[in-house]
């Protein structure tokens, strides 16, 4: 049997290149990122130092270690300034590799997407550093949005684009009517879970709801579901310091009350979080209202029944996983540095490692078994953690280092010189060693006192 040809490190690194968009190497000459060869010759081999950094999280001098022994000699300073010049390539690429939806309403019907935040913190950092804002598509589970933004962009549904068809399901984080009314405008629909104190409502004929009594009225066998309005929304006038008023957001408020075990847990979780504020006990209409599940929607209940939208609300904490997978598995939520441009590549390059997994994973195991609109046999966790492996190796080409390198790598790897020298044994010590050469790491000997 003739014996297979070995694959270079080039071909190997090639199967993660599929994942990328077509543009990759016109992105880099577009933003300027790779404008002549010298120590990184190609641009598949400055995505591997972005992969080496962000995605494998290694250091600098490992990062250059790595390069030295596939290629030729590089300091980790010369690493750093090919990151930091990457910053608008990797968000290019970031962008491109997630899905585009066309604008006008897809025939198919509906697209229900989940979308949620996470906060970043630098070393040391006592507060966020940067957010995460993250999509995801409640049939497939692929990332449809991935976003990284600084401590002044607050959570809200404008952050997120959707386009006419599309459904967002979020949390209470994002009840606000004005956010809501915009994504309404853009021909979407939203299902939030309720918060009452960020949004009040109104009854259909425009009187104020009081929630506590209309619970307190509701018939849960019949009724799950209330017609209800927004306050006015009212919106800056361009220019000066004049409000005008917007239109009143309309939708249903569907009511679920919880079962008892679950409610028992809501309960106990309200006095919890009262008794570290410091009260003694939340009031008695606040612990009333925990044994509810509420959520708003634009949807009408003609499309989905209300015990199905409050179903279908529950299925959003599968982006709650996502980003539980981001953190545990990619250590998303460890920034390596304080933050700046080389943060920014970071966090960047991390997303576009793990959008590179996810799409290797449905390669290697298919993906339907994991979709939402079937029973499923099996989540994504160890699928992810399994082939973080075999990726590693396709990233840092090990099995292509150049032994006769190793000297080169060493110089690459140990400590500039510094002020503070590198700790050594007292001179006393070193001097005893050279007189009684059996005192060697090895070949240690004991020496008595007698």
């Amino acid at each position: 049997m003739m014996k297979q040809a070995q694959k270079t490190k080039e071909q190997v690194f090639e199967e993660l290149l599929q994942y990328l968009p077509p543009e990759l190497e016109q992105l880099a000459y577009d933003f300027k990122v790779f404008v002549r060869s010298r120590k990184i010759k190609t641009v598949p081999e400055l995505l591997r130092v972005v992969l080496l950094y962000c995605g494998l999280d290694l250091s600098l001098r490992e990062v250059a270690g790595h390069l030295t022994l596939l290629d030729e000699r590089i300091t980790d300073e010369a690493v750093r300034k090919r990151l930091k010049a990457c910053q608008p390539w990797v968000k290019a690429l970031l962008f491109e590799m997630l899905p585009h939806r066309s604008p006008t309403h897809l025939p198919e019907g509906l697209r229900f997407c989940a979308f949620d935040g996470s906060s970043i913190q630098a070393p040391g950092a006592t507060g966020t550093d940067y957010r995460l804002h993250i999509g995801m598509d409640l049939v497939t589970l692929e990332f449809t949005h991935l976003l990284v933004t600084d401590k002044s962009t607050g959570e809200s549904l404008k952050n997120y684009p959707l386009n006419p068809g599309d459904v967002a399901v979020v949390d209470r984080g994002l009840c606000h009517a004005s956010g809501i009314l915009e994504k309404q405008q853009q021909g979407a629909d939203v299902v939030v879970r309720y918060n009452q104190y960020c949004m009040p409502l109104l009854k259909e004929d425009g009187t104020s709801l009081d929630l506590i009594s209309e619970l307190k009225q509701f018939d849960l066998e019949r009724k799950n579901s209330l017609s209800v309005k927004s306050f006015p929304v009212y919106r800056p006038v361009a220019g000066t310091s004049e409000k005008e008023s917007e239109e009143k957001l309309s939708g249903h408020l569907m009511v679920m009350r919880l079962p008892a075990k679950e409610a028992k847990e809501a309960r106990r979780k309200c006095r919890r979080k009262a008794s570290k504020k410091g009260r003694r006990q939340p009031r008695v209409e606040t612990l009333f209202m925990t044994e509810f599940l509420m959520v708003f929607t634009t949807l009408s209940p003609s499309i989905l029944s209300p015990k199905a939208l409050l179903e279908l609300y529950q299925c959003r904490w599968q982006i709650e996983i996502a980003i539980k997978r981001l953190k545990s598995l990619l250590d998303i939520d460890k920034l390596r540095s304080k933050p700046g441009i080389l943060a920014d590549v970071w966090l960047n390059g991390k997303l576009l490692y793990a959008l590179m997994l996810e799409k290797h994973k449905r390669k290697r195991f298919g993906d339907d078994w994991g979709y939402l609109n079937q029973q499923r046999i099996g989540t994504w966790w160890r699928t992810w953690n399994l082939l973080k492996q075999e990726i590693a190796q396709m990233i840092t080409g090990v099995n292509y280092w150049h032994w006769e390198n190793w000297p080169d790598c060493l110089s690459v790897l140990f400590e500039r010189p510094r002020r503070r020298k590198l700790q050594t044994l007292p001179k006393s010590v070193r001097k005893l060693l050279t007189n009684y050469p059996d005192l060697t790491v090895g070949n240690f000997a004991i020496i008595s006192s007698g």
